[in-house]
């Protein structure tokens, strides 16, 4: 776990970090090959809520733990050890729960949001398309009022939990003429009439995320289902695709520590010319590179994971760890696979796993070629003579 973490989280915040490092080694580690081979991670979900790791940023008077988003980067990292495609299904049904929690409250919502913290039910969100996904105001699923709700029709793709979800936040257009601020978000219930799920994205690695996606074709979504008006979807979507990107930063991070690790231990004990592998200062050297982008992109979540729980402006920060987490993550899971030789792409070490979702990671919640123009488009505010 990082050390940037370690100090600043509590004795509760510990206990149920704790928690989530003994699930990840009895139960994430031994199902991620099953889950990477299309088996589904349906159970070890019912498991981790079981274990409270779906009420995490839930408030206490909806039955939730109320607890930071810093706890949310340690176990992001931790659990990513292991598999970072489980991690990021169970972290978003949670998610849904938690904005379930900042929308007006109804009997219902309630009702749903105990369900997905049981994982009675699961959730994801419904913000990508086939032809939408960094430039997110281009969204063409249109939004149009009828008597007690509104109409829903489009495409989503490209969602995490899509394969098992039972509610989506989705976000639509209401008013295309008004770009950004005619995107509303609404809660879409898989069992109504007009919604169609799509097939499971057969993608290399990251089984257990199940991505895919929906058609909505002529989907009621009664007024109580709108959760952001036009203009306040956008505004929210955007603030909560800054934490996403610093908990993916943070899952890289966990990728990066369990690759070392593994390299570490198969280098204490493989004899090569007399000595073990850690002895020759190749592998020293190079696996010491690994270790120090770890430890700055470890820094670099646990700056801004501050920032968001401050309730600070996260934007660049959030941008820069999760560009260089786009930038070294696969390459030094790379390093550690190249250290231990052939040995390394063997499927009970995990590190292909890893490698494939190095991938993944580099794309999720804006690609890194997205986050260097966020960068570059906020260098002179944040960096120039007059910041």
């Amino acid at each position: 776990m990082s050390d940037f973490l370690d100090t600043e989280l509590n004795e509760a915040e510990h206990e149920i970090l704790a928690r989530a490092g003994a699930f990840r080694r009895e139960v994430v580690a031994p199902g991620a090959a099953a889950w990477e081979r299309g088996e589904s991670p349906l159970e070890a979900l019912r498991a981790a809520a079981a274990m409270d790791l779906l009420r995490l940023e839930v408030p206490e008077p909806l039955g939730g733990l109320g607890h930071r988003y810093l706890l949310k980067l340690a176990i992001a990292e931790d659990m990513s050890q292991a598999d970072m495609g489980f991690t990021f299904a169970m972290i978003n049904t949670h998610n849904v729960a938690a904005r379930l929690a900042q929308a007006p409250l109804t009997a219902q919502r309630k009702t749903q949001i105990a369900q997905l913290m049981k994982a009675e039910i699961f959730g994801a969100t419904a913000l990508s398309e086939p032809g939408a996904g960094s430039d997110f105001a281009a969204i063409k699923t249109r939004a149009e009022k009828v008597d007690g709700g509104w109409r829903l029709s489009g495409e989503k793709g490209w969602i995490t939990n899509a394969t098992i979800a039972d509610l989506f936040v989705t976000y639509a257009q209401t008013d295309p003429a008004a770009g950004w601020r005619g995107i509303a978000c609404f809660l879409v219930d898989a069992q109504r009439d007009g919604f169609r799920r799509g097939d499971v994205y057969p993608l290399m690695g990251g089984r257990a995320i199940g991505a895919g996606g929906f058609t909505l074709d002529g989907y009621i979504a009664p007024d109580d289902d709108m959760l952001s008006a036009p203009g306040e979807a956008f505004k929210l979507a955007m603030k909560s695709v800054n934490g996403a990107r610093v908990y993916v930063a943070a899952m890289c991070a966990g990728m990066i520590a369990g690759s070392l690790e593994t390299a570490l231990a198969y280098a204490a004990k493989r004899q090569t010319f007399g000595k073990s592998l850690i002895e020759h200062q190749g592998i020293r050297w190079s696996l010491g590179n690994v270790a120090t982008d770890l430890e700055a992109l470890r820094a670099l979540t646990a700056k801004a994971g501050r920032l968001i729980d401050a309730g600070d402006d996260a934007v660049m920060l959030a941008a820069h760890a999760k560009e260089f987490a786009g930038r070294v993550t696969l390459s030094r899971i790379g390093d550690c696979m190249q250290a231990m030789g052939a040995a390394g792409l063997r499927d009970e070490h995990g590190l292909g796993r890893h490698l494939a979702c190095a991938k993944i990671a580099a794309y999720t919640d804006g690609s890194t070629e997205i986050m260097r123009e966020r960068i570059g488009a906020g260098l002179v505010a944040t960096y120039g003579p007059s910041a």
